[in-house]
């Protein structure tokens, strides 16, 4: 094996390592209720590379049967915080749980009321585990980049926790292949949804 290949495969190993060492708690069940009983949609929000995984996330959500809308944390000081509603709930995603625009979101949404707050997090001393209801604890993670500044392994974590809540929703609401289909009609996935239904 190339020496190339080898650091490679110490990075995937470094990645399925830190999902694998995910310790949930109550509050994922929780979690999944939350989303179950949310009469309005789910907001999501994050900044940078979280924000990346919590826009997936929300297009994962919607094909699967859960209206949801990403919130872009920087943008809701500026007007788009007003799309939250008293019926809806938030899930925010920060692996520091410091980031100024998405703690401040948080707090902000509180005054529109959202019925439940769920923070996706990682470091114990998160400011955003002190604004919200409920706490999806990553667990601490070593980065397998040299600098150690890199967040893959950390994104691998949050990405891979958010697939298991809108899989276990869709689960859990008996969702079909034709209620995917309506909802994701285009490309080779709709084509399949449409070929399952005939």
């Amino acid at each position: 094996m190339t020496e190339i290949r080898e650091r490679a495969r110490k990075i995937l190993e470094a990645e399925a390592a830190a999902i694998q060492a995910v310790q949930l708690s109550s509050a994922f069940d929780e979690a999944v209720r939350a989303i179950e009983a949310c009469r309005g949609k789910v907001i999501v929000t994050g900044m940078g590379k979280a924000g990346f995984t919590a826009q997936r996330f929300a297009a994962v959500l919607c094909s699967t049967g859960t209206p949801a809308v990403f919130v872009h944390p920087g943008e809701a000081a500026h007007g788009d915080l007003g799309v939250i509603g008293q019926e809806d709930c938030l899930f925010a995603f920060s692996t520091s749980g410091k980031t100024r625009e998405v703690v401040e979101m948080v707090e902000l949404s509180r005054h529109l009321g959202p019925h439940k707050v769920i923070a996706i997090t990682s470091h114990p001393e998160s400011e955003l585990r002190l604004v919200s209801d409920l706490i999806i604890d990553m667990g601490l993670i070593a980065e397998p980049c040299p600098l150690g500044l890199t967040p893959t392994a950390s994104i691998a974590v949050m990405s891979a926790i958010a697939d298991a809540l809108a899989l276990i929703v869709m689960e859990r609401r008996n969702f079909s292949r034709k209620d995917y289909g309506l909802r994701h009609h285009g490309g080779y996935l709709g084509a399949k949804a449409r070929v399952d239904n005939t």
